[in-house]
């Protein structure tokens, strides 16, 4: 394997500084693909200025109401976290509806978030672990 020279070294170093807060950040911003069918939840999770926001969306395929519980545990630097939210909502067709949201400290926390939605008897979960370790 050919040697690197004094300035390739810097450069690969500073591309790898680069690209760790980089994936950290796109790990972050990734939240929980949709469930599917006619009831479905997401948690979307977005890095905003070293906070991260996580939200909780019911959509549905017509007019429902029912109950939803978001719980987020995690831990980081500044301690642990846990909270939780919940209570009634009513849904439209077509449009996401926002449940609940929090804003947390985002470096160098890891949480676990778990929202469920229960229609006519039947509970619908999304469960996401977002956040960053570094």
């Amino acid at each position: 394997m050919p040697r690197l020279s004094a300035s390739s070294r810097r450069a690969v170093l500073v591309l790898g500084l680069v690209l760790v807060p980089a994936a950290a950040f796109a790990t972050m911003s990734a939240g929980a693909a949709p469930t599917k069918g006619p009831v479905r939840c997401e948690i979307r999770a977005v890095p905003q200025g070293g906070l991260l926001a996580l939200t909780a969306l019911v959509e549905t395929d017509r007019s429902v109401s029912g109950r939803y519980t978001l719980d987020v545990e995690g831990a980081g630097r500044g301690g642990g976290t846990q909270l939780s939210q919940g209570g009634p909502f009513t849904a439209e067709p077509g449009r996401a509806l926002t449940l609940g949201s929090v804003t947390l400290n985002g470096q160098g926390a890891l949480y676990d978030v778990s929202l469920d939605v229960t229609v006519g008897g039947r509970t619908v979960s999304c469960d996401e672990r977002v956040g960053d370790r570094t």
